[in-house]
Order: structure tokens, then sequence, then C-alpha cells
């Protein structure tokens, strides 16, 4: 993990690999997150940076990877894929962040773009499989129990490297 991390910096700036920052830029030329629809997402919620650069740690890519990794329960990953699918940071997925995360899936593309009839009845589908209380939003503990249902989850859902 270290050499991944390190060989994310210019050569320079490898001896202090520790106490260095990697720009989002570098972090997103990890073949793992080349192709994800998740990538900035998922830099955004594993960044510690004061910023809001979303640059990384050694210590932010370390989780990254932990949370990535097979050895993971299915608690940490579907922890990690909430707080990526919350597009607004929350704590829930309303209506905007389903949206968001069926763009995301389906690509944004003319072609693959949905209607809003069929982004409509796509929500309602989710939301009357998901939203116990029938709040309108999808929170993490219900969002965790539609995914223990769900054994397939960390093998598609962008979450497994």
């Amino acid at each position: 993990a270290y050499k991944r991390f390190s060989e994310l910096l210019p050569k320079e700036e490898r001896e202090n690999a520790c106490s260095t920052r990697v720009p989002k830029s570098q972090i997103l030329t990890l073949p793992e997150l080349r192709a994800n629809p998740f990538q900035h997402r998922i830099c955004r919620v594993f960044s510690t940076s004061d910023d809001g650069d979303d640059s990384m740690s050694f210590e932010d890519f370390l989780d990254m990877l932990s949370v990535f990794s097979d050895s993971a329960t299915s608690d940490i990953k579907s922890h990690y894929a909430f707080r990526i699918f919350d597009f607004d940071d929350d704590g829930t997925l309303d209506r905007k962040d389903l949206e968001k995360l069926v763009n995301c899936l389906t690509g944004q593309g003319e072609e693959s773009r949905l209607s809003n009839a069929e982004m409509e009845q796509l929500i309602q589908n989710i939301l009357e499989e998901s939203d116990i209380d029938k709040d309108g939003t999808i929170n993490l503990s219900e969002f965790q129990h539609v995914i223990s249902r769900s054994p397939d989850f960390a093998r598609y859902s962008g979450l497994q490297w």
C-alpha cells in the first residue's frame, strides 16, 4: 500500500510520503478508480483534507483500500457506500441523491439517460422497497437493511478491488 501511495507522488516527494498529501488528480489515475462512476465521491468521502481539495494522506489511502478489500465486512462496505451515494452529505438518500445515483450507474449520455417518467418510476420503486419509515428518504439503517438482503452488493457496488 505504501509503495502504491508513494508512486502517486513526484519522485522528489516520495521520501516523505507519510507526511505528504496526494492530489485528487493523482488518486484518480489509479486503475481501480479510473472507470468507477463514483470516483469523485470516493475521493470526497475518504479525504480528510481541511482544504476541501479531496487530496489524500497515506492514512486516508489506507482507509480507502481497507474498505475496498475483500476482507471488509458488509457493514463497513454498506456504511461507506451510503456515504458515497449521499451526494449532499445530509445523512439521508433523498430523491436528488437517488437521481444522481441512477445517472452515475446508467451513464450521462443521451442514449442511456432515463426519461423523466422512467426516472420517477424507478425512484418511486426504490423508495417503496427501502423507505421503511415512509419519510421519503432512505437513512443508513434502511439502506443497510436492503443491502443485507443483497449478497452480491459488494461485488457490483464498485466497492470491490
